[in-house]
C-alpha cells in the first residue's frame, strides 16, 4: 500500500507556500486533507450520510475544530491531563469555518454532515485559524459530496498602512485591524474582526485585498480537486419530498394574504406571528383531517416558503418593512444607567423589542482569566459574557449551559469595546449582558449597554461604542434592499446579517454572515455607509443618557493603587513564607498582588474602602522606603542590650541606639531606661558599609550648658 499521497502547492504573493496533501491520512473519511505551512499542520476531514433523516428540511452540519496539546509539545492542564471540552477559542474557530461553508452546500442537501479540523503540528508564530477554513474546503473538494464552492478564508492585518495577508501572531499584535474574510472566486461571504477605529472605506479596501488572496486559494482548491478521481463525480441525492400540487394550492390560497399581513407594519412580533399562524390554520381547515395529518410536514414546509417569499417581495417592491419602518429607520430607543444599586456599574438598553441588562464588575489582578491554550498563553483582564435565556423570546424551555452562539456574540461585543479601555486601567473588568427581550440585534444591544455600564462604573473609556445589525433582501431580478437595525424575522427571511460596531470616529468590530453565494462590493459599501448613519443615530440616543464616564468609581467599588518598587524589595514585602504580606492583608482588609517585571516589582493593592487602602499602602511604602541619614524617625524599641537598644525605625529596619547616645547625661546601665515596645524619637546618624545604622536620641535634646567656675574673691 502506498504511503505517498497526492500533493498540491499554493504559492501566495507574499512568498508563502501552502501544501495540500490527500490520500495519506484518514482515508476512510469521505474527504481528508493535510494542510502544511512551515511546521504548522492541520488535518481536515468530512463525512456525510448518504441519506437525510425523516422530515429534515435543513442541512444538519456540525463543524469541530480541535487543537491538540501534543502539537506544540505541551501537556493539557487540569487533573485528567487530556483534551476535554472545546475552549472558547476553539468554539470561535468552529464558527468561522461553519459560517463560511454552510451557505455553499446545495439548498436541498439535508444529509447529516460532520467536518473536523485538527491542529496536529503547530508553529509558535503562525495562527492556525488563518488556514482552518482552507483545509476544510479542500477536504470537501477531494470528496464526492456536492458543494457549490470552493470557498477559502484568510486573515488580514495592516501595519503602517500596508495590508498583510495571514500575518504572524507578532504582526497581528502590531496591526490596527485583525479581520478574517471568507469568500469564493466571485464574492465574499463572511467577515469577522476587530479594528482600531478604521473608516468604512479602509474596511472595504481590506476586504478587497483579502479577496485577492482568497481567489488564488480557491483556484488552487479547484486544481487540487481535479487531481482526485473520486471528486470528479459528485454523489446523487434526493432529500426532499415534493407535492407540487399542494405547493400551488397553498400559494394560491395564502400568498396575497401573507403580503397583506406584511404590509400592516406590526411592531409586535407575537401579534404578527399569530396572524400568519391563523392564515396557515385557515388553509389546513380546507383539508380533510386525514390529508392534513398525512401532509403535515409538507404543509408547514411549503407555507413557510410562501410566507417568506411574500414578505421579501413586500420589502423589495413596496419598501415596507414588517414593523412599518423605512429601510434605514432605527427602532425606538430608551436607556437607563445605575439601575442596580449593588453592582459596580449597570445599564439597560432597549431598542424596539430587544433589551439588554448589562453589569460591570471591577476586580484585581487576581481576577484575571488565565489562558492556557496550545497556541495562546497569558491572561485576559477584560471579559464580556453574553447570556441569551429562553424567556427572552417567550420560549418555555430550560437553559442548557452556554451555547456556541452565546460565545460568538459575547466575543464580538468584547472586541467592539476592548480597545476603548485605557491601557493604564488597573482593574480587571467583567461585563455581563443578560438579554431580557430579543427581536434581532441583541449582540449590538450588548455593545450599547456595555458602553453605558462601563461609563456608569467610572471606567474612563476613550469613547462610547454603539453597534447596529444590517440586513439584505436580494432578489434574482437584481432588486435589493439594505435594511438597518433588522428584526429577528428580517434576519431569518433575509440574505445577510452584517453587524457593525464603532465610535463616532471609526469601526471597532464587525461580523457578517451571508445566506447567499456572495456579496458585491457596491452593496457592501452601501451597507457600510448606511450602518454608519445608524450607528451615529444610536450614539446620539445613548449619550443623552450618559455622555462621559463618571469622574470617580462608586463608593462600594474596590479601590486600587499600583506601586512600583525596586526588585530587591520584593522579598521584604512578601516576607518569609509570605508572613509580611499576609499580615498586612489581615490587618488592613486589603488584597495585595506582586509581580516582577524586569528590574522592578509591581505591587497592586486593592481594598473596599479608602481607609483600608491607605493603611496598606503606607505599610508597603514603609517596607520599601530607604532610610535617610540625617532624618528623624519615630521608632519602636525592639530589644534592650547592656550597651544600648535596637530601635525599629521602619518595618524590618533596626538601628542601634548606643547607651552613650540616649542622653547627654552619662548612663552606667540600661536598667529602667526603656522597655520593649516603647516609642522613641531618634535621628539616623550613619549607615556603615555593612548597612548597620547608628541612631542618636540625645542630639534631638537640648544640650545642657557647661557650668563656669567664677572667682571666689
Amino acid at each position: 500500500m502506498s504511503k505517498i499521497g497526492i500533493k498540491h502547492h499554493i504559492s501566495m504573493e507574499d512568498g508563502k507556500v501552502i501544501e495540500l496533501e490527500t490520500g495519506k491520512l484518514a482515508k476512510q473519511a469521505d474527504g481528508s486533507v493535510v494542510l502544511k505551512v512551515g511546521n504548522l499542520m492541520l488535518l481536515a476531514t468530512i463525512c456525510s450520510d448518504q441519506d437525510a433523516g425523516e422530515n429534515v428540511d435543513f442541512l444538519p452540519l456540525t463543524v469541530e475544530y480541535k487543537e491538540n496539546f501534543a502539537a506544540a509539545g505541551k501537556y493539557p492542564g487540569g487533573f485528567f491531563k487530556r483534551e476535554t471540552r472545546p475552549s472558547n477559542h476553539e468554539i470561535l474557530v468552529c464558527r468561522l469555518i461553519d459560517r463560511a461553508l454552510r451557505p455553499m452546500f446545495p439548498d436541498d442537501y439535508h444529509a447529516n454532515t460532520v467536518i473536523q479540523v485538527s491542529l496536529i503540528s503547530s508553529e509558535k508564530n503562525i495562527n492556525p485559524d488563518s488556514y482552518a477554513c482552507l483545509a476544510a474546503s479542500a477536504a470537501i473538494a477531494v470528496s464526492d459530496i456536492p458543494f457549490n464552492g470552493p470557498v477559502s478564508e484568510v486573515r488580514i492585518g495592516r501595519i503602517n498602512g500596508e495590508f498583510i495577508i495571514n500575518p504572524t501572531i507578532t504582526q497581528t499584535e502590531e496591526s490596527d485591524l485583525d479581520m478574517v474574510v471568507a469568500g469564493n472566486i466571485k464574492d465574499i461571504c463572511m467577515v469577522e474582526g476587530e479594528m482600531k477605529e478604521i473608516s468604512e472605506d479602509d474596511m472595504a479596501k481590506a476586504i478587497m485585498k483579502a479577496h485577492e488572496a482568497i481567489k488564488i486559494q480557491c483556484q488552487a482548491i479547484i486544481d487540487f480537486g481535479n487531481k482526485i478521481e473520486k471528486a470528479k463525480t459528485k454523489r446523487t441525492y434526493c432529500h426532499e419530498k415534493s407535492d407540487l400540487e399542494l405547493y400551488e394550492n397553498i400559494k394560491k390560497a395564502t400568498y396575497e394574504k401573507c403580503k397583506d399581513i406584511a404590509r400592516q407594519g406590526l411592531a409586535d412580533k407575537h401579534k404578527r406571528a399569530e396572524l400568519f399562524k391563523a392564515l396557515k390554520d385557515e388553509f389546513i381547515a380546507t383539508l380533510t383531517p386525514e390529508e392534513a395529518a398525512e401532509k403535515k410536514y409538507l404543509i408547514g414546509y411549503y407555507y413557510h416558503k410562501v410566507e417568506k417569499d411574500a414578505m421579501r417581495h413586500v420589502l423589495v417592491d413596496d419598501r415596507i418593512r414588517l414593523d412599518g419602518r423605512k429601510t434605514d429607520e432605527i427602532r425606538p430607543i430608551w436607556s437607563e444607567i445605575d439601575y442596580l444599586p449593588s453592582t459596580h456599574g449597570s445599564a439597560i438598553f432597549t431598542r424596539g423589542e430587544t433589551q439588554s441588562l448589562t453589569t460591570v464588575t471591577l476586580g484585581t489582578k487576581m481576577d484575571e482569566q488565565t489562558v492556557d491554550g496550545v497556541v495562546f498563553e497569558g491572561s485576559d483582564k477584560f471579559m464580556l459574557n453574553y447570556n441569551f435565556p429562553p424567556f427572552s423570546t417567550g420560549e418555555a424551555r430550560p437553559p442548557r449551559g452556554t451555547s456556541r452562539r452565546e460565545v460568538g456574540h459575547g466575543n464580538l461585543a468584547m472586541r467592539a469595546l476592548k480597545n476603548m479601555i485605557p491601557a493604564d486601567c488597573a482593574y480587571t473588568i467583567r461585563v455581563v449582558s443578560d438579554i431580557l427581550e430579543s427581536n434581532g440585534s441583541s449582540s449590538m444591544a450588548t455593545v450599547c449597554a456595555g458602553s453605558l455600564a462601563l461609563m456608569d462604573a467610572g471606567v474612563q473609556i476613550t469613547k462610547p461604542v454603539t453597534g447596529i445589525a444590517m440586513g439584505l433582501i436580494n432578489e434574482p431580478n437584481g432588486k435589493y434592499a439594505v435594511l438597518s437595525d433588522i428584526l429577528g424575522d428580517e434576519d431569518h427571511l433575509g440574505d445577510m446579517d452584517f453587524k457593525v460596531c464603532g465610535t463616532k470616529d471609526g469601526i471597532t468590530a464587525c461580523q457578517m454572515d451571508l445566506k447567499i453565494d456572495g456579496l458585491s462590493y457596491d452593496v457592501l459599501k452601501e451597507a457600510l455607509e448606511q450602518a454608519k448613519r445608524g450607528r451615529l443615530h444610536i450614539l446620539n440616543e445613548i449619550t443623552q443618557t450618559m455622555s462621559a464616564p463618571r469622574e470617580d468609581y462608586k463608593p462600594h467599588a474596590p479601590r486600587i493603587v499600583t506601586l512600583e518598587i525596586e526588585k530587591e524589595f520584593i522579598g521584604a514585602v512578601i516576607g518569609p513564607g509570605g508572613k509580611v504580606i499576609q499580615e498586612i492583608q489581615k490587618l488592613t482588609g486589603s488584597v495585595i498582588h506582586i509581580e516582577e517585571k524586569g528590574e522592578k516589582g509591581i505591587v497592586q493593592i486593592s481594598a473596599d474602602n479608602k481607609e483600608s487602602l491607605e493603611a496598606a499602602v503606607n505599610r508597603v511604602k514603609a517596607i520599601v522606603a530607604v532610610p535617610e541619614v540625617g532624618a528623624t524617625y519615630e521608632g519602636k524599641v525592639k530589644s534592650i542590650m547592656p550597651f544600648g537598644a535596637f530601635v525599629e525605625i521602619m518595618p524590618g529596619k533596626d538601628g542601634l541606639l548606643h547607651i552613650s547616645e540616649i542622653s547627654w547625661a552619662r548612663l552606667e546601665t540600661m536598667d529602667g531606661v526603656f522597655k520593649e515596645g516603647d516609642q522613641v524619637k531618634v535621628k539616623l546618624m550613619e549607615i556603615d558599609r555593612q548597612g548597620k545604622m547608628k541612631l542618636s536620641r540625645k542630639v534631638l535634646m537640648p544640650r545642657p550648658e557647661k557650668k563656669v567656675e567664677g572667682n571666689q574673691n
